[in-house]
């Protein structure tokens, strides 16, 4: 067993292979779980005649490359954020913001300041409206939930496309993305994201599982556009 072992496997500094009898492999080292992931399977030789409940032990990750772990984010100091929620049960007062809550709890946890919160109907010209005074406040975050759907009333990514002066088309297909995987409905989001000025808007579902999902998907990477914006570069 150990010399066809040594037909495939040459070990490199910190390896081991422990055979102990017919049915049991033990390994460690980097190009120990290399045989292992080239070896799996009872179609190989080495393996044809192992008892199918092998159990392969003592393997350690000593170190990990690539991925979100290593790329480096730089984050602005502080953001200043707007919550507004789009729905003309909740502006009036007969429904709770759940969603509202979700995303204020999720922005305070990345330590973004939410410094307005309003609840406003289902009206292109009163979205608009108070996207204009947002950024001409200088607020560098406005967050929308809600009225990104297919019903008659969901109108919030029509008004506020008509304002955005540079869009940014991947944030809310990685939201979709993100959200199709737990939920069958989430291609239907016609939410959007982009800048007004010097203020990124983004406009997320309604529903709390939605705006949950969504945020889930683009925060905090999302924060790193302000000091993209500002013209640091990727690392």
């Amino acid at each position: 067993m150990q010399s066809e072992l040594s037909d495939v496997f040459e070990p490199a500094p910190g390896d081991w292979i422990e055979v102990s009898g017919e049915d049991q492999i033990s390994t460690g080292g980097p190009t120990a779980i290399g045989l292992v992931n080239r070896t799996h399977g009872d179609e190989h030789r080495i393996f044809a005649h192992l008892d199918k409940s092998i159990e392969i032990s003592h393997i350690k990750l000593e170190e990990k490359k690539g991925g979100k772990s290593d790329i480096k984010y730089q984050y602005p100091g502080t953001v200043r954020a707007a919550v507004i929620t789009c729905s003309d049960s909740i502006s009036k007062g007969l429904n709770p913001d759940f969603s509202g809550d979700v995303i204020v709890g999720r922005l305070q946890k990345q330590h973004v300041s939410v410094s307005f919160r309003q609840a406003i109907a289902d009206d292109i010209e009163t979205i608009q409206s108070l996207t204009r005074k947002l950024v001409s406040e200088n607020y560098q975050l406005i967050i929308f939930t809600g009225g990104t759907g297919l019903s008659p009333r969901d109108v919030t990514p029509d008004a506020v496309s008509a304002l955005v002066e540079r869009d940014i088309p991947g944030l809310m297909e990685a939201a979709r993305a993100y959200g199709q995987q737990r939920t069958p409905y989430a291609m239907l989001s016609r939410g959007v994201a982009g800048f007004i000025g010097d203020t990124l808007v983004i406009t997320l579902p309604g529903s709390p599982q939605g705006a949950e999902e969504s945020m889930d998907a683009v925060f905090p990477y999302i924060l790193h556009v302000f000091r993209v914006k500002e013209g640091v570069r990727h690392d």
